[in-house]
């Protein structure tokens, strides 16, 4: 959800920030700009379309400097253009802002700056922002970063911002509130960004901007302070992103790289947490709540897309290991419907960048209410793991397509190991099953390599579905999870409508839509639905559906029932939607590349949804 970079120093300012840019495109967007000082002449060039449109349109012009700011848009207020495009001025043309996020009482803002004289040349939420901090200076007769604090105490909404001025051409002032920002601290020199993406090329060192807090920046100096007044000492952290993790490696696209990646990621979840020969889980993030997770009541799992997937997937383990009623529930929807929740709940929050703003505010409603709060998540010094009391991180490493892949086989295993541990602590499985369990569960990565080698079978199986316009995925058990995340990968990136549904309600609904033109994919592995679902296979098949069977590796009952099959390793049924997730990720590539769709990039989508 839009990108912001920033940077003040020695080098050449664009470089810096058009380099970052390109690497936050993986977040979304639909117009790009960057504003630059020089010679204390501030020079804004923006441009709807890609960054790559912004650099033809800048080609030729003064774009020298070393202070600048720099970002990608996704439109909320006022639909993609030039005119929407950020960075915005001020009135006199002096101040410029940069903007992620929304300021949800803009249009009371605006009526008023409009009664005192304002023109407007966008219909964007953030061009009030820079009036009113204009408004502010002036009416107040106070420097910039003390209109800027006013400014964000006047404001409802959630911000990530950055504000310049001609008239100090020596400073930036950045501030957050419920939308990620981070600061790189080098010599001489500071950058901005919306995540540490375009940083780790030119400093390990960061500051992860808390909420309410304003960061004033010069060369040599840094200051923090909240829009209240109070400073803050700034936390310096190192960086364990590489800048290798952010190149293709080789492949064709991230996504790509990334399902490829998903042996390693998964092994990097599992490592230092399980000890086979021991039937022991360790979980250094949650081990001051064992007592809580011995008496707790009940589980509640909130998420968003891919991550509720992976929290339906928890909520068979949990119940099925730990014994604890698991209810899994769309973070939009439970921060609204006022729901029942006690001291002796616990709230699973999951989100991969630790910044889904939904999952943030139902997060801040279970702690109002007393639950305890734990996070799963990705990235490391985010939002949610710092509001949660305690929490795993998934350690997948960053994933830049916006279609998850390795984020969500990385949140199912940190929710199995979750369920294994809360069902050891509790009493509810013997040492020796857990042996057996966490000895076939440390073989899941070369699982998923064997199931990695069907890309080429599935590549041609491919083919024959690039001009479907609708797909079925069913699945049983915790084959309806994998289903409605298979379905949720075609449609993002191939644009082709897909539905994913519990196979036995395919009658119930769905069975009217099966003819010779309708794909329907089935999760039918030998495992305790096995019967079931082919008895579901026979009814598609009678009304002439075109079937592709996940099954596992050696079964021919099902591969002489269906059009096409891919087999997956045998394992587990605890484990199954670690693999067979795997094939459908993969058939949704291909389809999505032999469609032209641009698969890292889908339209309409961002990475991390930070706003409403």
């Amino acid at each position: 959800m839009c990108g912001i970079v920033g940077y003040i120093g020695q080098r050449n300012a664009w470089e810096v920030i058009i380099k970052g840019l390109h690497r936050l495109e993986y977040r979304g967007y639909d117009s790009a700009g960057v504003a630059l000082i020089n010679q204390d002449q501030l020079n804004i060039y923006k441009k709807a379309g890609k960054v790559s449109d912004l650099e033809n349109f800048s080609d030729g012009k003064n774009i020298k400097g070393a202070i600048g700011m720099g970002h990608t848009r996704w439109a909320t207020h006022g639909a993609p253009s030039d005119r929407n495009s950020h960075p915005h001025t001020s009135g006199d043309g002096k101040l410029a802002i940069i903007h992620n996020g929304i300021i949800e009482n803009y249009a009371t803002l605006k009526e008023e700056l409009i009664s005192r004289g304002h023109h407007f040349n966008s219909d964007t939420d953030t061009e009030v922002l820079i009036h009113l901090i204009e408004e502010i200076q002036q009416q107040e007769q106070v420097d910039l970063l003390e209109a800027v604090r006013l400014s964000l105490n006047e404001v409802i909404g959630a911000y990530a911002i950055v504000v310049m001025s001609e008239d100090h051409p020596d400073q930036l002032i950045a501030a957050r509130k419920g939308s990620p920002m981070v600061i790189g601290v080098g010599d001489g020199e500071y950058f901005i960004a919306s995540d540490a993406s375009p940083i780790v090329e030119y400093t390990k060192n960061v500051i992860y901007l808390k909420d309410k807090e304003i960061a004033f920046l010069k060369r040599d100096e840094l200051l923090i302070k909240t829009i209240d007044n109070v400073v803050h000492s700034p936390y310096i952290q190192e960086l364990e992103l590489k800048l290798e993790m952010l190149e293709k490696g080789g492949f064709d696209h991230f996504m790509l790289k990334e399902i490829f990646e998903q042996p390693r990621s998964i092994y990097d979840c599992m490592r230092g947490r399980i000890y086979p020969n021991e039937g022991k889980v360790q979980l250094g993030g949650v081990k001051e709540y064992v007592e809580k997770l011995k008496n707790v009541d009940r589980i509640i799992i909130v998420a968003c897309g891919t991550s509720w997937h992976a929290g339906l997937v928890g909520e068979y383990l949990i119940e099925e290991y730990a014994r604890i009623p698991v209810e899994v529930e769309y973070a939009s929807e439970f921060r609204y419907r006022n729901p029942i929740i006690s001291e002796k709940d616990i709230v699973i929050a999951i989100s991969q960048s630790g910044e889904t703003a939904d999952t943030m505010a139902a997060i801040e409603l279970a702690k109002e209410k007393g639950a305890t709060i734990f996070g799963i998540c990705n990235v490391v010094g985010s939002s949610i793991p710092r509001i949660s009391h305690a929490g795993i991180y998934t350690h997948a490493g960053p994933e830049i397509g916006v279609a998850s892949t390795k984020a969500f086989t990385a949140q199912v295993t940190a929710l199995t190991l979750f369920a294994f541990y809360v069902a050891q602590q509790r009493g509810k499985i013997t040492e020796s099953q857990l042996i057996t369990y966490l000895t076939e569960l440390e073989t899941i990565p070369s699982l998923v390599e064997t199931a990695l080698k069907s890309n080429e079978l599935i590549k041609k199986i491919a083919e024959h579905f690039i001009d479907s316009r609708n797909c079925l995925f069913l699945g049983r058990g915790s084959g309806f999870p994998v289903a409605l995340e298979g379905a949720l990968k075609l449609k993002e990136i191939s644009y082709i409508h897909a539905e994913g549904y519990p196979a036995a309600e395919m009658k119930h609904g769905p069975i009217a839509l099966i003819d010779e033109e309708m794909p329907v994919i089935f999760i039918a592995t030998k495992n305790s639905s096995y019967e079931k679902v082919i008895s579901n296979i026979q009814e598609v098949k009678a009304r002439k559906g075109v079937v592709i069977a996940i099954v596992t590796e050696g079964d021919i009952t099902v591969k002489n029932m269906v059009d096409y099959s891919i087999e997956i390793p045998d394992t587990n049924e605890a484990f199954l939607p670690l693999i067979a997730t795997i094939p459908l990720q993969l058939l949704s590539y291909h389809i999505a590349v032999m469609r032209g769709c641009n698969v890292d990039q889908p339209r309409n989508l961002a990475k991390s949804v930070t706003v409403e």
